[in-house]
């Protein structure tokens, strides 16, 4: 028998951890040493019940937040926590995304207040024992960290395996009992580029979690243990109850759809993402198989990456606001067959998987679900993050530099609006480097940074155009890009066309969209990326 609750008090809970996961991402964005954290926002907060499920998120990185749930649990297994522990991990197949998002985890201890014991009130001389720190709560952040190691500035190149993307961290302690584990730090710093800057990045996360404890404990304190623990797990209760009327709304049926990634950049032809969606009445079932086996080249992703875009595309679907916790997928199963595209097994190199297969899986998955709601799924946005990395010695400090980020692009068409232009969609919720601040950080110089008029698809709705940027490295350096949607652009739906591919150059000379390339000084790097695609056939 559940426990009965009352709505205003769940809402005020629902509002509450929530607050904590978004201070907690506000104190690590003011404290990070590096644009892409304090400028791009990549970073995202949650917070855990004490059996690691997720209670509350940040409106952050969807790509980060649907997958955490599964770097949580991998901790959990392999670490027993104690007061003060920070614990860090940023393996791919340890419910990680890619090797640059390091996840730190720690928990939320409290010791418990009782009366005096027996003997204390018998004035017997044996000295009381203090209580146990009783644990709540975990809390979680993962940040984008410019440069992890590997064979390319960016830690975004084009290798072939995982050991060559960066330093793969399993779940370890990086402080215990509230101090910093040095030899761990030095260990981690020894095996990245731009180490002062990483270190500065480590500390706010660090700093982020301590955040987050104290507000926590401070709810236990003003609300009590038992109804604070009680309402977490009816915000769980909730959320499922709240997709399970989501997906009776659709109608029952099977519902299919494949889309493709240009490639894989190491083997010239497409990569193939197929989805089967099955709707039987408050239960939705979400099948791969039929996708392409694991690649050669960067683009592979793991199980916790199709999970989390899974767990955006039916969250997009819900009405209103709905508590981002652990009860959005338990009415949903996933079917991801190890081996292939959508779940490598190790050591599969998995840096593009992130950022460009998880967008492939939402355009597939929406395509999909189009059949059944034609009335409610946009067009295909821009379908690409644009990664772009550039690294080297910055002549002005004698220091090494490494610049990352992702460029913006068109968004879909909207049954009843048109995309919008210039924006981040659906993975990714960040934000393009300013110019200023880019130029002040690194020896670059943005040259021109403008709308791509004209990119988006045709339509009834028209879909949002893509961004031009073009970037010039004052000094020797080494780049990589790790795009897509340059040799189709993104789809229209129900009679709209499709948005404009990319377009990648170096000094007016085209280059492969997934590659590394040695730049010189005054060499420039121009993106355009992709517009959105139309919806609706246009009326003259």
């Amino acid at each position: 028998m559940k426990t009965r609750f009352d709505p205003t008090t769940l809402e005020i809970y629902r509002a509450l951890f929530t607050s904590v996961a978004e201070e907690m991402g506000i104190a690590l964005r003011r404290t990070a040493f590096s644009p892409n954290i304090k400028e791009r926002r990549d970073y995202s907060c949650a917070v855990f019940d004490a059996k690691g499920r997720v209670i509350a998120q940040g409106d952050h990185m969807p790509v980060h937040l649907g997958s955490m749930p599964m770097a949580v649990a991998a901790t959990l297994d392999e670490i027993e926590f104690a007061p003060g522990d920070v614990v860090a991990v940023n393996d791919p197949f340890a419910g990680g995304t890619h090797l640059p998002d390091v996840t730190l985890v720690s928990g939320v201890f409290r010791r418990e207040t009782g009366g005096r014991g027996d003997a204390e009130k018998r004035g017997s001389p044996r000295p009381r024992i203090a209580p146990s720190p009783r644990l709540f709560f975990y809390l979680a952040n993962r940040a984008h960290h410019a440069d992890i190691g590997g064979a390319t500035p960016g830690s975004m190149g084009l290798a072939t395996d995982i050991y060559g993307e960066g330093i793969r961290i399993p779940p370890i302690r990086l402080v215990r009992n509230g101090t910093l584990d040095r030899d761990t730090m030095r260990l981690l710093l020894a095996n990245v580029r731009g180490n002062v800057e990483r270190r500065g990045d480590f500390d706010a996360q660090i700093g982020s979690l301590k955040t987050g404890a104290t507000r926590l404990l401070e709810i236990i304190e003003r609300r009590g243990e038992r109804e604070a623990t009680e309402y977490a797990a009816q915000l769980i209760d909730y959320s499922a109850r709240l997709m399970r009327h989501t997906i009776a709304s659709i109608p029952d049926g099977v519902y299919e759809a494949e889309d493709a990634l240009d490639d894989d950049g190491v083997e010239d032809r497409p990569v193939k993402i197929a989805v089967r969606v099955t709707i039987k009445g408050e239960r939705a079932t979400v099948d791969f198989s039929g996708s392409a086996p694991q690649v050669i080249g960067a683009i592979n992703a793991v199980e916790a990456i199709t999970v989390s875009a899974v767990s955006y595309v039916f969250r997009c679907l819900v009405g209103g606001e709905i508590p981002a916790s652990a009860g959005l997928m338990q009415p949903i199963e996933v079917i991801a067959p190890p081996g292939t595209v959508v779940n490598a097994n190790p050591p599969a190199s998995v840096a593009g998987g992130n950022v460009e297969t998880s967008q492939r899986i939402v355009d597939a998955l929406f395509r999909a679900l189009s059949q059944a709601l034609p009335d409610r799924v946009p067009a295909a946005s821009q379908g690409t993050m644009n990664n772009l990395t550039i690294g080297g010695i910055d002549t002005r400090t004698s220091q090494e530099f490494s610049y990352y980020e992702t460029v913006a692009g068109g968004m879909g068409a909207r049954p009843s609006l048109d995309g919008m232009s210039g924006v981040h969609t659906h993975m990714t919720n960040s934000l393009n480097t300013p110019a200023e601040a880019l130029e002040y950080a690194y020896p670059l110089r943005v040259r021109e940074y403008r709308l791509r008029r004209g990119s988006g698809g045709e339509g009834k709705q028209r879909g949002g155009d893509g961004v031009v940027r073009e970037i010039e490295t004052i000094v020797p350096a080494r780049m990589s890009l790790l795009a897509d949607r340059r040799k189709r652009g993104p789809y229209g739906l129900h009679g709209g066309s499709e948005g404009a591919p990319g377009v990648n150059s170096v000094n007016g000379q085209p280059i492969v969209a997934k590659g590394s390339h040695e730049l010189k000084a005054g060499d420039r790097i121009r993106i355009e990326t992709p517009g959105g695609g139309g919806w609706g056939e246009a009326t003259s």
